[in-house]
């Protein structure tokens, strides 16, 4: 006759009450956490928010030292008319600057609570000059020289490729324009 062995086996209820045990203590741990989390965000205050401008243009200028010339003389000609009324020059990083009025306005009825002028970005092969006021009177193309208009691309950028006094003066004669015409709607 062969000998019998007995193996002592644990009871399987003590195993599966120790294991629900386990569970609701996970579980209210991460409902205090998230308790935490819902006290600590009613706590803190939203900071004010202010007027920002955020575009995925990035300095796309690397190997092409002229446009950043060219950029800068654009911003350089654009700093007058900064806090000049409601305008405020927008500097941001990445090869991009613009000028926007944030006098609440409205437009054949629709209320808009800021009014670009002009902007300027570096792209890859050319400075964009982006020119606004020609949305609104598309006479304005024939104050400029036939040189700057063939810069035009669509309807308000022209691309800007050479270093060119003719060229940066026509900018600057724009941007008078354009301010002149914003002032004389009430605009700024």
């Amino acid at each position: 006759m062969a000998k019998s062995t007995k193996v002592a086996a644990k009871p399987v209820k003590k195993v599966a009450k120790k294991a629900v045990a386990k569970k609701a203590a996970v579980k209210k741990a991460v409902i205090k956490k998230v308790a935490v989390k819902k006290v600590a965000a009613k706590s803190v205050k939203p900071a004010k928010k202010e007027h920002t401008i955020s575009i995925k243009y990035a300095d796309k200028s690397a190997g092409q030292p002229e446009l950043v010339k060219i950029f800068d003389a654009i911003k350089k000609m654009m700093l007058p008319y900064d806090k000049k009324g409601s305008l405020v020059l927008h500097a941001a990083t990445g090869g991009q600057v613009h000028l926007v009025s944030h006098k609440p306005v409205e437009i054949e009825g629709r209320k808009r609570q800021e009014m670009w002028l002009v902007s300027a970005l570096v792209q890859k092969g050319y400075v964009g000059f982006h020119y606004l006021p020609v949305y609104m009177n598309k006479s304005m193309e024939a104050l400029f020289s036939p040189a700057f208009i063939k810069c035009l691309k669509g309807k308000a950028c022209f691309h800007i490729k050479k270093n060119d006094p003719e060229l940066l003066a026509e900018v600057q004669k724009a941007i008078r324009l354009g301010y002149e015409a914003y002032q004389k709607r009430g605009w700024v």
